[in-house]
């Protein structure tokens, strides 16, 4: 099991940018699919998007392909989110996941969870 803690959320303007992050501990990081996901008031978790462990391979959700940068330094485990383009859609809690493997995960039972990150985009 991997201990995942994000932060870098808060209040963002429309066209603006974010930079969010999420720091791993307690297994080997670079064993793992990282992944970013949202939830935003009254709707369901949603993935955003997520890297293999070598960060040679990504992918996006279609509402964020072009705005959205996912990346990961294995050598200070972290993943990170960079947000750019901020559109008021974009406010939800992020939440940071991880899952032993070499693709780009599947996040289901086996993947671990932070507590996730507050993004607000005003317009």
């Amino acid at each position: 099991q991997v201990q995942l803690v994000e932060s870098g959320g808060g209040l963002g303007q429309a066209g603006g940018s974010l930079r969010l992050s999420c720091a791993a501990s307690g297994h080997t990081f670079d064993n793992y699919a990282m992944g970013w996901f949202r939830q935003a008031p009254g709707k369901g978790r949603e993935f955003v998007a997520s890297i293999n462990w070598s960060g040679r391979r990504t992918r996006y959700a279609d509402s964020v392909k072009g705005r959205f940068t996912i990346s990961r330094d294995n050598a200070k485990n972290t993943v990170y989110l960079q947000l750019n383009s901020l559109k008021p859609e974009d406010t939800a809690v992020y939440y940071c996941a991880g899952e032993v493997g070499i693709g780009l995960g599947e996040f289901g039972d086996r993947a671990d969870w932070g507590q996730g990150t507050q993004v607000t985009v005003s317009s």
